[in-house]
Parts: structure tokens; sequence; C-alpha cells
């Protein structure tokens, strides 16, 4: 079972940027779909991007133009930099991964592992 570790949470002014990093265990990582999810408080777990093994990015239309996907298969790693960042973005943010590599993105159905999260709190 791959394991998944989110970091890089924490507090920043409106406005501000922050970089959530998601660590895997596995070296097979490179084949995996990630998806970035975010649960604020009394809401549902909502689609933040994704990015396919290809490369290929996915953004939810809150977040488009704002945030960015990239991924490091060297460091068995991918990245969300968030800028301009809004309160209505604190929320707990997760990395999952679709190991088979085939499943569409969006969906929390189509991630079989998940991170256990991290604290993301913007101030206004």
């Amino acid at each position: 079972q791959v394991q998944l570790v989110e970091s890089g949470g924490g507090l920043v002014q409106a406005g501000g940027s922050l970089r959530l990093s998601c660590a895997a265990s596995e070296r097979t990582f490179s084949r995996y779909n990630i998806g970035w999810f975010r649960q604020a408080p009394g809401k549902e777990r909502d689609f933040v991007g994704d990015i396919r093994w290809s490369g290929t990015t996915t953004y939810a239309d809150s977040v488009k133009g704002r945030f960015t996907i990239s991924r490091d298969n060297a460091k068995n790693s991918v990245y969300l930099q968030m800028n301009s960042l809004k309160p209505e973005d604190t929320a707990v943010y997760y990395c999952a991964a679709d190991r088979s590599g085939i499943m569409s993105p969006g969906t929390r159905r189509s991630y079989d592992a998940w991170g256990q999260g991290t604290q993301v709190n913007v101030s206004s």
C-alpha cells in the first residue's frame, strides 16, 4: 500500500502563496495519477486538481489560474503551488493516488490511496 504524506500547510494572509508537497513511498509513483482535494469544516471533500502520470493537469474552476500542480518523479513527489490565496481556500488539503493510472480525474472514487491531509488557513 503506497503511503502519501502531505506537507507545507500553514497560515497565510489573503493574496499570499503556499506550496504543498505530496511525497510517496513507492518508486512506481511515476505511473500514478495524483489528485488534490480539499475539505473545509462542515463541507464535502472537493476536487482541486489532478496531474496525470503523463504530466497533463486538470483544475477545478475555483482555482484555475491561481493553483499549479507539478511533479518530480525522481523525488516521488507532487506539488501544489497556490497563489493569490483567498479566505475561501481555507481547508484541509489532501493528495490522493490513482494507482491504476486509468481513472478519470475529478471524483473521489477515482483515487484509491490518500494522505492524511495538511491544514491551510488563509486570513482576510
